[in-house]
């Protein structure tokens, strides 16, 4: 394999991105990073299930004590959340009809407050994702998506899901729903795989989406005849010597290593973080610009919450301990 110059920025990218996050767990005011781009730009986390989405998902959606936490109940919530992916969505929804649960929520009234949150002006979609609309007959596309999470209930895939032997049968039962491509299916099984529901292993499975493509061509002139989901792996299994190697300390998710799914990320995030650091290398996408600005709202971040299975050590107060100057 014939790495870049990116190769060498995506072990300091994650580190950089990985210590602000912590910094700013203990200060919501700031500033968190010397590093000029991560401090103008808006970039996700290192580890994805410390994103404000996830961990609204993890903690409001999944397991929140007044929730049933059945098989059938949480896909229910996740997927009902994750299709939209939008925390302002599903408080909207909350507001108006209570706590949403297969059993109590009325998605013909759901698709009605959706509608009129349209017609005032209101997205519906987070712009995480593309999100084609399956074709299931409606006109406007949260009404399609609504019938295809009925479509699935109906199918009784929570329940099929819940047997599922690994997190690539997971994958591949949702990669059989209208609009839901191999990208979308795989995140998809992420975020069940958050809940109780599931407890597979997330080191087993990756799929490469079209940013980490991007990611994957700016870091390496010749992955040797390598996948992009090999690649991903590989990343996965020698970061420790990688980060070590370049001279950097990184700061683990309190004691968890990076997954496949957060380095297929990083490498999303490195294509962005790349065309102001490395324009010379214009990758897959030929795009220049950084689109999303960060801006400081000074607001501190909730006390972290990640699935109890992980086992994952997180302090009630002052998550992170300072070391030394801005990273």
């Amino acid at each position: 394999m014939e790495t870049t110059v990116v190769y060498d920025t995506y072990w300091r990218f994650a580190a950089k991105r990985q210590a602000l996050y912590m910094r700013r767990l203990d200060d919501p005011v700031g500033p968190w990073t010397d590093d000029p781009i991560l401090a103008a730009h808006r970039f996700t986390n290192a580890y994805r299930a410390s994103d404000r989405v996830s961990q609204f998902l993890i903690r409001d959606v999944q397991y929140r004590e007044d929730r049933a936490q059945t098989p059938r109940e949480l896909f229910f919530r996740t997927l009902l959340f994750k299709i939209f992916n939008r925390i302002e969505t599903w408080r909207a929804l909350e507001s108006r009809l209570g706590p949403l649960s297969y059993e109590n929520t009325d998605l013909n009234a759901v698709a009605k407050i959706m509608t009129d949150l349209m017609a005032r002006g209101s997205r519906l979609y987070s712009a995480a994702y593309i999100m084609p609309s399956p074709a299931m007959g409606r006109t406007r596309k949260h009404e399609n998506h609504l019938l295809l999470l009925t479509q699935m209930m109906d199918d009784r895939l929570p329940e099929r899901v819940h047997q599922a032997p690994d997190l690539r049968s997971v994958f591949e039962l949702l990669l059989r729903y209208r609009g839901l491509g191999p990208f979308l299916a795989f995140q998809y099984a992420i975020d069940l795989n958050y809940s109780a529901m599931l407890g597979h292993d997330e080191a087993d499975f990756v799929v490469a989406g079209p940013g980490a493509l991007d990611g994957i061509s700016k870091c390496f002139a010749d992955v040797g005849g390598r996948s992009a989901e090999e690649v991903i792996h590989l990343m996965c299994e020698r970061q420790e010597s990688a980060f070590a190697d370049a001279g950097l300390e990184f700061a683990s998710l309190f004691g968890r290593r990076l997954q496949p799914i957060d380095c297929q990320n990083l490498f999303c995030e490195i294509s962005k973080y790349a065309r102001i650091a490395h324009p010379d290398i214009p990758g897959l996408s030929g795009r220049t610009r950084i689109k999303q600005i960060y801006r400081n709202t000074n607001a501190p971040l909730p006390q972290p919450m990640f699935p109890p299975r992980w086992g994952l050590n997180v302090p009630t107060s002052a998550v992170s301990e300072r070391q030394g100057g801005l990273f």
